[in-house]
């Protein structure tokens, strides 16, 4: 056996046992089915990721480049950029000054988390969960320039025609893609 595979068998069989012999509370135990305890070489955390992405969301949405962001909060952008990719975690201290500079209440940074928990979504490997969407949908610039441009319209009928333009052509690519899928089923059989 390698050693990081013995020194990872140790390690789970000390948590079983510390488990076992009353050593672990219940709560630190939920917290390591979880996985928010991620060891050397994982990557990063998955409620480090889910905060940076919530971050970088309000960050985006705001406007702030994160220059101007880590300025604000007395940080480089380079830090900043780890706290949103998840790399570095951030102290209570920070993620309090963070939601003064982007004027929003600290449980931002973890709406919605405990519904991705129950749904057994990590972070870490992807998939379709509503994480990624924030990541892949939310917090890109095009995403932003769409939002800003769709409140600039000042007719509400207008922008109400236009949200249901947008809603149109969705639901049509939705059924192009199911049919694609279907098609792809049928060759298979």
């Amino acid at each position: 056996m390698l050693k990081h595979q013995i020194q990872y068998k140790n390690a789970t069989l000390r948590k079983r046992y510390n488990l076992i012999e009353g050593k672990m509370s219940d709560s630190h135990a939920r917290l390591e089915e979880l996985g928010a305890f991620s060891g050397r070489g994982e990557g990063p955390n998955p409620i480090d990721v889910y905060v940076g992405a919530r971050l970088r969301l309000r960050r985006t949405l705001m406007g702030m480049s994160q220059e101007k962001l880590g300025e604000a909060i007395g940080v480089t952008f380079q830090q900043l950029q780890k706290y949103e990719r998840g790399a570095n975690r951030i102290s209570a201290s920070r993620l309090f000054n963070l939601s003064q500079a982007l004027n929003v209440p600290v449980s931002f940074f973890f709406e919605d988390f405990s519904s991705l928990e129950t749904k057994g979504s990590d972070p870490r490997k992807g998939g379709d969960s509503i994480f990624s969407l924030d990541v892949q949908v939310l917090t890109r610039r095009e995403t932003f320039d769409l939002v800003c441009a769709y409140y600039r319209i000042e007719d509400a009928i207008i922008r109400k025609r236009t949200l249901e333009l947008i809603q149109t052509l969705s639901v049509e690519e939705d059924a192009k893609i199911v049919e694609s899928k279907k098609s792809k089923k049928r060759k298979e059989v």
